[in-house]
């Protein structure tokens, strides 16, 4: 029996003619491809990166970065939708690569249809995030137009709360910050935003 490859950022740095409108993760050695979201995928972050900024930069309480790398190790980089990080872990955090390569005390995934993306940010990125430390984690579908609050336990990053457009996204590890869910999605048209992502839909960032 041939044992599968076990990627690590070194190989994907040696891949020759990556695509520029696909994103590559690596996961526990496991190579993830997707294309590019969809453009309502886009603004939505756009628009949770510049209410968290708004908040935590004036505030002098951190920073939110839209898609940024994030390499816990050789065989683990990820590129979240969006992170948010405190002020006084930034430089720490940082790397001189650009990367980030330690947890966010925010991560935020807009959850795509298909199979492959929903088990990536659900499953996958969740126990990857959880055993590295990530104090809280966002999962978004703008279709429903619900967002998923999950925070650290002892075992696992936990679900405390599924909020809708009239509910205010509030966190005790975001002191201040305070918005409706509806004024994150404000630029997202709602006649589309009627079903959730499926598995049965086509796989796709």
């Amino acid at each position: 029996m041939v044992a599968s490859m076990r990627w690590t950022i070194a190989d994907l740095a040696a891949l020759p003619n990556l695509r520029e409108d696909c994103r590559y993760e690596i996961i526990d050695g496991e190579l993830h491809v997707s294309s590019q979201p969809d453009w309502r995928h886009q603004v939505l972050g756009d628009t949770i990166v510049a209410a968290l900024n708004a908040w935590g930069v004036r505030a002098g309480k951190g920073l939110a970065v839209s898609a940024p790398g994030v390499i816990f190790s050789p065989e683990n980089a990820v590129a979240p939708d969006v992170v948010w990080v405190r002020r006084e872990r930034f430089a720490a955090v940082l790397g001189h690569d650009g990367k980030l390569h330690a947890a966010p005390d925010l991560m935020v995934e807009i959850l795509s249809p298909g199979t492959t993306n929903i088990h990536r940010d659900r499953e996958a990125k969740m126990d990857l995030y959880f055993r590295w430390g990530v104090l809280e984690y966002w999962i978004v579908d703008w279709r429903p137009r619900r967002l998923e609050v999950y925070r650290r336990q002892e075992t696992q990053l936990c679900v405390v709360g599924t909020l809708s457009e009239d509910d205010f996204v509030r966190s005790p590890n975001l002191p201040g910050f305070s918005a409706t869910l509806g004024d994150l999605l404000a630029q997202i048209p709602e006649d589309i935003g009627d079903a959730p992502a499926t598995e049965e839909d086509d796989d796709g960032a």
